[in-house]
């Protein structure tokens, strides 16, 4: 009996003891020396750094309006994330940029991006710019060809990226991740964890 009381004593010190890091569903990737920044444009004609949005988590995603898949996906899954966050919504910011510049306008994310969520925003430039943005954020995508020189389509990365309300590239959300796990993720990050 000595030994179990010992051995339960151990077991609730050591559990109470147990403060360490956070504990992410998605991908921790605090460590990366690559995401630090991004100069576009929002759908409103705005320039958009990452710098503008501190104070808040922001939520990275790259696609094009015209993706059959996974983008409507990951935006209806931050929808219902930031339905699940609450008041705390307020305090995240998700951006979607486009690799599709030559059909993805202003106008076109201005309609697209809002559309699944007033408060997301649609990010773009030129080809270089774009290029470069998917280079520092290691962003894969190729153009496919379509049966009409305008009906291609894009492959590309299927990842969001999530940063701390201090612009700190902290999380890899996947592709067809809950709505609650996002949800809970980025709580995480606004609490400063």
């Amino acid at each position: 009996m000595k030994l179990l009381s010992a051995l339960l004593l151990c077991l609730s010190l050591l559990l109470g003891g147990c403060s360490g890091p956070p504990v992410f569903v998605s991908t921790d990737i605090s460590a990366v020396p690559w995401g630090k920044d991004f100069s576009l444009t929002d759908h409103h004609g705005k320039p958009a750094r990452l710098a503008d949005f501190r104070g808040k988590a922001v939520v990275l995603f790259f696609g094009y309006t015209q993706c059959p898949d996974v983008c409507p996906t990951t935006l209806s899954t931050m929808r219902e994330a930031m339905k699940l966050l609450g008041d705390d919504a307020k305090r995240v910011q998700v951006l979607f940029v486009s690799v599709d510049p030559a059909r993805d306008t202003p106008a076109l994310l201005a309609q697209y991006v809002p559309a699944f969520d007033p408060s997301f925003l649609g990010l773009h430039a030129d080809e270089n710019g774009i290029a470069a943005t998917a280079k520092e954020f290691k962003v894969f995508y190729a153009k496919q060809p379509g049966s009409t020189p305008g009906s291609y389509s894009i492959d590309h990365s299927t990842g969001s990226y999530a940063f701390d309300p201090q612009g700190q590239l902290r999380l890899l959300l996947r592709h067809g991740e809950t709505p609650a796990n996002v949800a809970a993720d980025l709580k995480l990050l606004l609490a400063g964890k």
